[in-house]
């Protein structure tokens, strides 16, 4: 770059002809003319180079002058200045009079202000000279450059202020981290202003840093995240190719390292101790174990398991990722009887390996897990999940048709009591031994009503009766040939009037309740008695049918209307089991391809019984009956609940007088006078007087007054029992009380009642009474007189 520099500035000193070399003074020497020979246009003289009478004195310029003077630049001097003043320079281009400033008469520039070459390294002018008289042109103008010189007065800048970096920890000593660059804006192509050397000055022995290219490098091998993750390291640019006196700048660089899988997983403790009780369903979790791992992330994740051996099919252990803890759960029913303590051998492995540390591993470790099994009161367990017993349906009851056992499963081994759940044999057809499970009848079965029965029975223990089990006991009853078959249907058989013989006139099949094992095979024959039948015949297809068939030819309908055939089925099963229907035939009128057309309408009354349509009748005229019963009952009931005062609004005083003076003391029968003098009879009849009496009504009784021989008091109370009287109508009513109290001691003295006594009475006591009745004593005590 210097060689080419120079050749540029050499080729620019011969373009203007005159080349003074870069120093303060000033001189007058004159270049030799240049003679060019050559042919011109127009008449091909030889041609002269004319010497420029320009002298230049200087070409370049310092930045950043900072002396007292402004600083001179050069001279502008023409052949033509006779140093008369005639003659004015003019300079024109970049910076010309603010700038560079030029004297006029003399032609000296200098440079106005302080110049940066930062800012602009090259100024482009042009100078000329004019007549001051005529303002003509004593040379062509001419243009001239003035480039500046550099001084070191940039320092080194970093592209950023802070870098970040990261590297992968346990990185090789040399492994490259990250590159920093700093610029400076001096001028590269002179002298060593712009040349940047790099060096550390905070992060060492860790890191480097390569003082041209400016890579941070690792200086230190295995370096551990685990042991430092941030590091801090600050880097220096400086100028002048790091001699004393260049320019310097400084930069931050950031750098973490990141983690790798240089650690295996290890166990905090060599053995762990859970408890688990022997009702722990499958499933549940019993503790959390966890192995740590200084790793982050994906390196740290941890896979557990349970190695082979004891407890491996009674426990599992699965992994939270979310904590990467091992969490131990129980896989299949714990038994505190058959084992109590497990001890089982854990391991935690890595599942992310990084191939360049697996000489750092193994990369797992094991734990040993010992499990206790804690003893709990459990329910009795039945021998089986289920049972199946098979029962023949004629067995007779307090027949045992089986047994289920169960057993308490702990240590203990309490005794166990056996009983049926209502809710499922809410018939009671089973019942169960308590003490030892036997099953047996207690109602008679039927497999054609209920061919399975499903219970369940409970297993308690007696001494705990909260601890109870059930299983389910399905029963099923075993068929026995207890059902006759029976014609499958009701079958209506007509025959044809000119039916010929031999002819089928219905085909007849059987059903049977029972199910024998080999299937239903059914026979059919004629009863006995009728065994050679004049009109029909049976014929047994061999296929559980049969056929009836006509023996004679021609049927008439006016003579019988109606034949009754008695049909025996009877089974294969054992034992033989038969029944005799009775298929009714009615003869009826048929055209000429058998075709029916009419028949003889009338109901027929079979042997057993009525058909049914007569039944149905029967039932509905009583249905009809009871409800014309019903009817009446209730119409003439709410003909006698009428009251005696219709409307409402009827009110008024309702008085009910007796005017009966009766006949005298001979006249016993009008009015019984007894009444009076009895007031229980009075209780035991009182009835309402406003409405029509029923028997049906509930007569309303008081407290009996006769011992009270008080009128007054008694007609009070009588007041009070009225208006107290739920019962009472709701109108005034008028109650007339007729009372004369008590008999005396003494006995009635009136002669009324001596025609109601059978013979003489004996009045001789009288006369023990005083002499206050002397005179009655005489009277009657004595013999009688006419």
């Amino acid at each position: 770059m210097r060689t080419y520099s120079l050749t540029v500035l050499l080729w620019s000193c011969m373009l203007h002809a005159v080349h003074m070399m870069p120093s303060q003074k000033r001189t007058n020497k004159h270049s030799p003319s240049e003679r060019i020979t050559g042919l011109s246009e127009n008449d091909g003289e030889t041609l002269h180079r004319t010497k420029r009478g320009w002298m230049w004195n200087q070409f370049f310029l310092l930045e950043e002058y900072t002396g007292p003077d402004t600083q001179y630049v050069g001279k502008l001097h023409t052949d033509q200045d006779k140093g008369d003043g005639n003659l004015k320079y003019i300079l024109t281009g970049d910076g010309a009079g603010s700038l560079f400033i030029i004297d006029e008469n003399t032609g000296d520039i200098h440079a106005a202000k302080k110049l940066d070459r930062e800012e602009k390294s090259l100024y482009v002018l042009r100078a000329k000279a004019i007549d001051r008289k005529t303002g003509r042109q004593v040379e062509p103008e001419s243009e001239f450059i003035i480039k500046i010189h550099d001084i070191n007065d940039n320092e080194p800048k970093f592209t950023k202020d802070m870098y970040t970096a990261s590297i992968p920890e346990m990185s090789g000593v040399g492994t490259s981290v990250i590159q920093v660059t700093a610029t400076d804006a001096d001028d590269a192509n002179y002298g060593n202003s712009a040349k940047v050397v790099y060096s550390i000055l905070q992060g060492q022995p860790y890191f480097s840093v390569d003082p041209e290219t400016g890579i941070i490098k690792t200086a230190l091998p295995d370096m551990s995240r685990e042991n430092r993750e941030q590091y801090q390291v600050v880097i220096q640019a400086k100028d002048m190719g790091g001699q004393m006196g260049g320019l310097s700048g400084t930069t931050t660089v950031n750098i973490t390292l990141t983690d790798v899988n240089d650690n295996p997983p290890r166990f905090p403790q060599s053995t762990y101790q859970f408890n688990s009780p022997e009702s722990a369903p499958p499933g549940t979790p019993l503790g959390r174990i966890k192995a740590n791992d200084p790793d982050l992330g994906e390196n740290a994740e941890t896979e557990y398991s349970i190695s082979n051996g004891e407890g491996s099919d009674m426990f599992d252990i699965i992994t939270d990722k979310d904590t990467q803890e091992g969490i131990i759960t129980v896989k299949k029913q714990l038994d505190f009887e058959n084992k109590m303590l497990y001890t089982l051998r854990v391991e935690a492995t890595n599942t992310h390996l990084d191939p360049h540390f697996l000489q750092l591993g193994p990369f797992k470790d094991t734990a040993l897990v010992k499990i206790s099994v804690e003893d709990i009161d459990e329910p009795p367990v039945f021998s089986r999940p289920s049972y199946l017993i098979e029962v023949d349906e004629d067995a007779k009851e307090g027949s045992i048709i089986g047994q289920v056992v169960a057993q308490d499963p702990d240590i203990t081994k309490n005794t166990i009591k056996y009983s049926v759940d209502r809710h499922t044999d809410l018939d009671r057809i089973f019942n169960i031994y308590s003490g030892n499970g036997s099953l047996f009848i207690s109602k008679p079965l039927d497999r054609e009503e209920t061919p399975w029965h499903n219970i369940t029975v409970i297993a308690t223990e007696i001494n705990n009766p909260k601890q109870s089990s059930q299983i389910p006991v399905f029963i099923r009853i075993l068929d026995i040939n207890d059902h006759a078959p029976e014609f499958a249907k009701y079958y209506e058989t007509f025959v044809c009037e000119n039916a010929k013989a031999g002819q089928l006139i219905q085909t007849v099949s059987a059903v049977d309740k029972d199910e024998p094992p080999r299937g239903h095979k059914f026979f059919f024959e004629l009863v006995p008695e009728f065994a050679v039948h004049p009109n029909f015949s049976i014929v047994d297809n061999k296929d559980n049918t049969a056929g009836i068939m006509t023996r004679r030819n021609g049927y008439s309908r006016s003579k019988t209307s109606t034949y009754l055939l008695p049909v025996i089925i009877f089974d294969n099963d054992y034992p033989i089991q038969s029944s005799t229907s009775t298929l009714t035939i009615r003869v009826c009128a048929c055209d000429s391809r058998g075709n029916m057309q009419s028949c003889n309408a009338e109901a027929l009354l079979l042997p057993a019984g009525l058909s049914t349509g007569a039944l149905i009748a029967i039932l509905l005229c009583i249905i009809i009956l009871l409800v014309l019963v019903v009817l009446f009952a209730a119409l003439k009931r709410q003909r006698k609940k009428e009251p005696l005062i219709i409307s409402k609004d009827d009110v008024r005083d309702n008085i009910v007088t007796y005017n009966d003076e009766g006949g005298g003391e001979e006249d016993t029968q009008a009015f019984d006078i007894g009444t009076l003098r009895n007031p229980e009879a009075r209780e035991e009849s009182k009835m309402r007087r406003d409405v029509i009496p029923e028997t049906i009504f509930q007569i309303r009784r008081t407290t009996p007054l006769w011992e009270n021989i008080d009128v007054q008091d008694f007609i009070h109370r009588r007041l009070k029992e009225n208006d107290s009287d739920p019962a009472a109508p709701p109108y005034d009513s008028l109650a007339t009380y007729a009372y004369e109290g008590n008999d005396s001691i003494a006995n009635s003295l009136s002669s009324l009642e001596s025609l109601t006594t059978d013979g003489n009475q004996d009045y001789d006591y009288l006369s023990d009474w005083g002499p206050r009745f002397k005179k009655l004593a005489d009277m009657y005590g004595g013999e009688d007189s006419d």
